[in-house]
């Protein structure tokens, strides 16, 4: 007998189905974003490799995984840039974006709450992480960061839906704050679209990432209005993308509210 997919329910697009061992976890103060000692380079370096190459396994057999168009993102590395994907791997996800832009390094947006996962938490600083900061101090830290890798020429990837909802299918909505950052450091924009798509004799979808743009900031507008037209973009290519998903592996259901 053909098994159904798991249901899920949700009332809004922000509920979490997967929640860290502290979801209210505060950075510590005096964090740094960017660590320039010798032993936290090499560590960053010997633990970025092992995480790639454990991600290339990990992606391709376990996700079966393909990525359409990755060579685009060539043409910012000379400049650095912002890539916006959809968020439906706890795992994957932070690998993803890297296997894509290899050899480029990539550094990821995260919540705070990551770095309380036990052992891991650890390693994400070294690994790329670059948590949200809730402080005006932190904030500057933080954007000083951004600024620093894609000075580096490196890639800064961001989760905009925020929250992880495995193998959903299609886009969910997100606010436009987020791409006020490359129209402020007047960076190039991709976007990175995870369907998902039947595989032969199996159940579990084979995975397929497409990678598009570069999309730019319009100079022309104010920014706030440049920042919003960055957002419509991305969100009207993601949302056709998604639209390659023919499987449903898991299935979400709103909860209509009485």
């Amino acid at each position: 007998m053909k098994k159904e997919p798991e249901t899920r329910q949700y009332r809004t697009f922000t509920d979490d189905f997967i929640e860290a061992k502290d979801q209210d976890y505060a950075i510590p103060e005096g964090y740094k974003w960017v660590r320039t000692s010798l032993g936290a380079r090499i560590a960053s370096a010997l633990l970025y490799g092992a995480a790639a190459v454990f991600s290339s396994v990990y992606c391709r057999l376990c996700l079966h995984m393909h990525i359409e168009n990755a060579q685009v993102l060539r043409q910012a590395r000379q400049s650095g840039a912002f890539i916006y994907a959809n968020h439906t791997q706890p795992l994957g996800d932070v690998f993803i974006p890297a296997l894509a832009a290899l050899p480029r390094r990539v550094y990821v947006v995260v919540s705070p709450a990551n770095l309380s996962i036990p052992v891991i938490g650890r390693l994400l600083p070294y690994l790329g992480a670059l948590p949200l900061p809730d402080s005006m101090q932190g904030m500057r830290a933080f954007h000083a960061a951004m600024e620093q890798r894609l000075a580096e020429k490196k890639y800064i990837v961001i989760y905009p839906e925020a929250h992880v909802w495995e193998y959903y299918t299609g886009i969910r909505p997100f606010p436009d704050a987020a791409f006020r950052y490359p129209v402020k450091l007047d960076k190039p924009v991709y976007a990175v679209t995870v369907t998902y798509q039947k595989r032969c004799l199996c159940r579990k979808p084979k995975m397929v990432v497409y990678v598009d743009g570069p999309f730019y900031p319009d100079k022309a507008l104010p920014p706030r209005d440049a920042a919003k037209a960055l957002h419509d973009t991305v969100y009207t290519t993601m949302q056709a993308r998604s639209r390659k998903s023919n499987c449903a592996y898991i299935r979400y259901e709103k909860i209509e509210e009485e």
